[in-house]
Protein backbone atom coordinates (compact mmCIF):
# COMPACT_ATOMS: atom_id res chain seq x y z
CA UNK A 1 0.00 0.00 0.00
CA UNK A 2 2.45 2.83 1.19
CA UNK A 3 5.65 0.91 1.69
CA UNK A 4 7.01 -1.30 -1.13
CA UNK A 5 7.83 -4.96 -0.06
CA UNK A 6 11.44 -3.79 -1.68
CA UNK A 7 11.85 -1.21 0.87
CA UNK A 8 11.47 -3.48 3.26
CA UNK A 9 15.04 -4.66 5.17
CA UNK A 10 15.80 -7.72 5.79
CA UNK A 11 14.06 -9.81 8.00
CA UNK A 12 11.31 -7.45 8.44
CA UNK A 13 7.76 -8.31 7.62
CA UNK A 14 4.34 -6.64 7.18
CA UNK A 15 2.27 -7.30 9.78
CA UNK A 16 -0.89 -4.68 9.21
CA UNK A 17 -1.36 -2.43 6.14
CA UNK A 18 -4.47 0.32 6.08
CA UNK A 19 -6.09 3.43 5.49
CA UNK A 20 -7.79 5.80 7.68
CA UNK A 21 -11.32 4.42 8.91
CA UNK A 22 -14.01 4.89 5.72
CA UNK A 23 -15.79 7.68 8.26
CA UNK A 24 -13.73 10.26 6.67
CA UNK A 25 -15.57 9.19 3.64
CA UNK A 26 -18.87 10.67 4.75
CA UNK A 27 -18.53 14.15 4.41
CA UNK A 28 -17.57 14.31 0.63
CA UNK A 29 -20.31 11.46 0.23
CA UNK A 30 -23.04 13.93 0.99
CA UNK A 31 -21.34 16.71 -0.42
CA UNK A 32 -21.43 14.35 -3.77
CA UNK A 33 -25.21 14.60 -3.17
CA UNK A 34 -25.92 18.32 -2.67
CA UNK A 35 -23.28 19.42 -5.02
CA UNK A 36 -25.05 17.26 -7.80
CA UNK A 37 -28.59 18.12 -6.63
CA UNK A 38 -27.85 21.32 -6.35
CA UNK A 39 -26.55 21.64 -9.44
CA UNK A 40 -28.71 19.20 -11.52
CA UNK A 41 -31.92 21.45 -10.39
CA UNK A 42 -29.59 24.84 -11.50
CA UNK A 43 -29.82 23.51 -14.36
CA UNK A 44 -33.38 22.51 -14.68
CA UNK A 45 -34.94 25.89 -13.34
CA UNK A 46 -32.44 27.81 -15.90
CA UNK A 47 -35.44 28.92 -18.60
CA UNK A 48 -34.82 27.93 -21.97
CA UNK A 49 -36.14 30.94 -23.51
CA UNK A 50 -33.98 33.09 -21.29
CA UNK A 51 -31.48 34.91 -23.61
CA UNK A 52 -28.17 33.97 -21.42
CA UNK A 53 -29.22 30.07 -20.69
CA UNK A 54 -26.68 29.18 -22.31
CA UNK A 55 -24.34 30.47 -20.34
CA UNK A 56 -25.70 29.88 -16.75
CA UNK A 57 -25.60 26.66 -17.77
CA UNK A 58 -21.78 26.47 -18.06
CA UNK A 59 -21.74 28.69 -14.97
CA UNK A 60 -23.76 26.12 -13.39
CA UNK A 61 -21.18 23.27 -14.63
CA UNK A 62 -18.15 24.79 -13.80
CA UNK A 63 -19.21 25.99 -10.52
CA UNK A 64 -20.37 22.15 -9.97
CA UNK A 65 -17.37 20.68 -10.93
CA UNK A 66 -15.10 22.98 -9.03
CA UNK A 67 -17.35 22.35 -5.66
CA UNK A 68 -16.93 18.46 -6.55
CA UNK A 69 -13.10 18.61 -6.77
CA UNK A 70 -12.73 20.55 -3.49
CA UNK A 71 -15.57 19.16 -1.23
CA UNK A 72 -15.39 15.30 -2.69
CA UNK A 73 -12.24 15.06 -5.16
CA UNK A 74 -9.64 16.35 -2.59
CA UNK A 75 -10.93 14.88 0.46
CA UNK A 76 -10.72 11.57 -1.26
CA UNK A 77 -7.77 11.68 -2.65
CA UNK A 78 -5.96 12.43 1.10
CA UNK A 79 -7.95 9.80 2.38
CA UNK A 80 -6.69 7.36 -0.19
CA UNK A 81 -2.87 8.67 -0.09
CA UNK A 82 -2.66 8.50 3.99
CA UNK A 83 -1.16 5.02 4.74
CA UNK A 84 -0.11 2.82 7.65
CA UNK A 85 2.08 0.00 7.91
CA UNK A 86 3.14 -1.81 11.03
CA UNK A 87 6.03 -4.30 9.88
CA UNK A 88 7.93 -6.11 12.65
CA UNK A 89 10.65 -2.98 12.75
CA UNK A 90 8.37 0.04 12.58
CA UNK A 91 4.90 2.03 11.84
CA UNK A 92 5.02 4.02 9.00
CA UNK A 93 2.85 6.65 8.64
CA UNK A 94 2.24 8.20 5.33
CA UNK A 95 0.36 11.31 3.86
CA UNK A 96 0.09 13.34 0.89
CA UNK A 97 -1.24 13.78 -2.42
CA UNK A 98 1.44 15.69 -4.27
CA UNK A 99 3.94 16.40 -1.54
CA UNK A 100 4.49 13.86 0.00
CA UNK A 101 5.32 13.28 4.17
CA UNK A 102 6.18 10.11 5.55
CA UNK A 103 7.14 9.24 9.40
CA UNK A 104 9.10 6.29 10.60
CA UNK A 105 8.79 4.96 14.02
CA UNK A 106 11.03 2.52 15.12
CA UNK A 107 9.32 0.05 17.33
CA UNK A 108 12.20 -0.76 19.47
CA UNK A 109 11.80 3.11 20.56
CA UNK A 110 7.73 3.18 21.05
CA UNK A 111 7.58 3.30 24.47
CA UNK A 112 3.34 3.82 25.07
CA UNK A 113 0.89 3.01 23.32
CA UNK A 114 -3.34 3.82 23.74
CA UNK A 115 -6.23 3.87 22.19
CA UNK A 116 -9.47 6.34 22.90
CA UNK A 117 -12.85 5.68 20.93
CA UNK A 118 -16.14 7.44 21.11
CA UNK A 119 -19.26 5.49 21.65
CA UNK A 120 -20.04 5.72 17.87
CA UNK A 121 -16.77 4.90 17.19
CA UNK A 122 -16.75 2.45 18.76
CA UNK A 123 -20.07 0.90 16.82
CA UNK A 124 -17.89 1.89 14.05
CA UNK A 125 -14.70 -0.46 15.37
CA UNK A 126 -12.69 2.71 14.73
CA UNK A 127 -10.79 5.31 17.49
CA UNK A 128 -7.61 7.52 17.78
CA UNK A 129 -4.29 5.76 18.63
CA UNK A 130 -2.03 8.26 20.57
CA UNK A 131 1.90 6.12 20.06
CA UNK A 132 4.94 7.55 22.41
CA UNK A 133 7.65 7.30 21.15
CA UNK A 134 11.16 8.04 22.52
CA UNK A 135 12.31 9.98 19.43
CA UNK A 136 12.08 14.05 18.41
CA UNK A 137 8.25 14.32 18.11
CA UNK A 138 7.47 12.72 21.34
CA UNK A 139 4.15 11.94 20.96
CA UNK A 140 1.74 10.84 17.65
CA UNK A 141 -1.78 10.91 17.58
CA UNK A 142 -3.37 9.02 15.00
CA UNK A 143 -7.39 9.60 13.98
CA UNK A 144 -9.91 7.57 12.45
CA UNK A 145 -7.86 4.19 12.90
CA UNK A 146 -10.11 1.31 11.50
CA UNK A 147 -10.13 -1.81 13.64
CA UNK A 148 -8.12 -0.07 16.56
CA UNK A 149 -8.33 -2.59 18.63
CA UNK A 150 -6.40 -5.31 16.84
CA UNK A 151 -3.84 -2.53 15.66
CA UNK A 152 -3.28 -1.81 19.13
CA UNK A 153 -2.85 -5.11 20.16
CA UNK A 154 -0.39 -6.03 16.83
CA UNK A 155 1.47 -2.82 18.20
CA UNK A 156 1.79 -3.60 21.70
CA UNK A 157 2.92 -7.05 20.78
CA UNK A 158 5.37 -5.81 18.04
CA UNK A 159 6.90 -3.54 20.96
CA UNK A 160 7.14 -6.34 23.79
CA UNK A 161 8.29 -8.87 21.47
CA UNK A 162 11.36 -5.76 20.29
CA UNK A 163 11.82 -5.21 24.33
CA UNK A 164 12.49 -9.00 24.77
CA UNK A 165 14.79 -9.21 21.62
CA UNK A 166 12.02 -11.89 20.12
CA UNK A 167 10.75 -10.25 16.71
CA UNK A 168 8.13 -13.32 15.81
CA UNK A 169 8.74 -14.27 12.29
CA UNK A 170 4.80 -14.53 10.77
Amino acid sequence: MTLPDHHLTQGEQRVRSFHPHWKRLIGPFLALILIVGAAGAALFFIPGEWEYAFYARIAAVVIGLILLTIYTLVPYLRWVNTGYVLTTHRFTISMGVLNKSTDEIPIAKVNTVSSDQTFPERLLGCGTLTVESAGDRGEIVLRDIPRIQDVRTDLFRLVEDASDGDIDDR
